[in-house]
């Protein structure tokens, strides 16, 4: 086995250097998102190695787009590493398709599995095989300023269906405050209002269907109607001036400024809105969140979730180390750290306890009692259709295309696949 280093030239900037030990284990990820969380990747691994000596670990990290850019060459080659990081989804299942992945199934006993919530282990598994562990979730809530919404007279908790979330944007706006900030130039930020809906109208058994091509596929009406909603909240011109020329860290760091009262996204805008901020400490005790309101007549669990869960997958040479340290990586004890430094929310069953954050751990809490879990489109729909779904979601709020017309786009993008 080839060990696996960053830096000198070969595979799209992934080269191999020397040597290592047959047990020796090497992983890719993607930079943490807080300061803690590589250190916290390497003191696990040094952890490892005391309690397996002979076994070495190695972490390289790599920022999102030279992930997702260099990874598929990477897959390819002798240079793979044996387990990477995954956001699971569709680009998952084409990595199984093309065999590259191993099928740890048999490393898994019921008593392991039982470790994990049942979605984290459907997440990564594909056509009855399990490829990979599951680490973290994240859930998107509809997070608020509290000074700002106090200030506009407005109620966040009363805020039960999408009425009377665009009544309250509406409110808001008379106040003159902004009502909702938005990384519109990322356009992901965008397609988590169209994903939301599409999940509270369709519900996550419609959103499985028409990804299959059932019932007209993403021409289905609850699809049209996904995209009518987003329009509504569109037309009420609601997000802050420049919106589409402003990128997802840069909008955080604006919400975190106090600069405008509702912002979607998931649990980790609680270090992002701080990070980026102009004080560094961003919105302190004034932030909240409330779930996304439901849509009344829709098919949607209003308690279902809506996100995205994380691991790493293994690759068809890895050594049986690997799963190994991957289960050592995701146990309760590490998981509970990693949920205590704010990294993430484990994933692990009972994990929990260590999240100091009580906003983290209400969403945490949420997580673990949904119904159902909804992927990320854009991510369940694989990259070609989850790209089509995220323009289609920025032209409908720029008014560059109809509800009707984003469907089309969306499925025609799905015929293609």
């Amino acid at each position: 086995m080839k060990s696996f280093r960053l830096g000198a030239a070969t595979v799209l900037g992934l080269t191999l250097a020397g040597s290592a030990l047959a047990d020796d284990v090497r992983m890719l990820a993607i930079e943490p998102n807080v300061p803690e969380g590589r250190q916290y990747y390497l003191d696990v691994a040094k952890a490892y190695e005391a309690a397996n000596p002979g076994t070495k670990v190695q972490f390289d990290f790599l920022d999102d787009t030279s992930f997702k850019s260099k990874l598929p060459t990477l897959l390819q080659s002798s240079a793979r590493p044996d387990a990477f990081f995954t956001w699971t989804g569709g680009v998952f299942y084409e990595q199984a398709k093309a065999g590259v992945l191993k099928d740890i199934s048999a490393d898994f006993t019921d008593a392991d599995r039982k470790n994990y919530s049942p979605s984290g282990i459907q997440s990564m598994s594909h056509d009855g095989k399990l490829y990979g562990v599951p680490m973290y979730a994240a859930s998107v809530v509809l997070w608020y300023n509290k000074a700002l919404v106090e200030k506009a007279g407005v109620d966040p908790k009363a805020i039960k269906n999408w009425e009377d979330l665009l009544a309250a944007s509406k409110k808001i706006q008379g106040a003159g405050i902004v009502p909702i900030v938005v990384g519109g130039k990322d356009k992901w930020p965008i397609a988590l209002f169209y994903g939301q809906l599409a999940a509270r109208i369709a519900g996550t058994d419609g959103v499985a269907a028409a990804d299959k091509g059932e019932n007209e596929g993403f021409n289905n009406p609850a699809f049209v109607q996904a995209g009518e909603a987003l329009k509504q909240l569109a037309d009420l011109k609601p997000f802050q001036p420049g919106y589409m020329d402003t990128t997802q860290p840069k909008a955080a760091g604006l919400f975190g400024d106090g600069k405008g009262a509702f912002y979607l996204a998931g649990n980790f805008l609680v270090g992002a809105q701080a990070q980026n901020s102009a004080s560094g400490k961003g919105l302190g005790d004034d932030l909240d969140f409330i779930t996304f309101p439901a849509v009344d007549g829709g098919k949607g669990d209003p308690a279902d979730t809506f996100g995205g869960v994380n691991g790493w997958l293994v690759t068809k040479d890895a050594g049986k180390s690997t799963v190994d340290f991957l289960k050592f990586l995701t146990n309760n004890k590490n998981q509970t750290e990693g949920g205590r430094l704010k990294i993430w929310l484990p994933i692990g069953t009972d994990a929990q306890s260590g999240i100091a954050d009580p906003r983290l751990r209400r969403i945490a809490e949420g997580l673990s009692k949904a119904p159902h879990h909804q992927l990320y489109l854009d991510q369940m729909l694989g990259a070609s259709v989850g790209a089509a779904l995220n323009d289609a979601a920025a032209q409908i709020v720029t008014g560059d295309i109809s509800p009707e017309e984003a469907a089309a786009l969306v499925e025609e993008a799905r015929e293609m696949r």
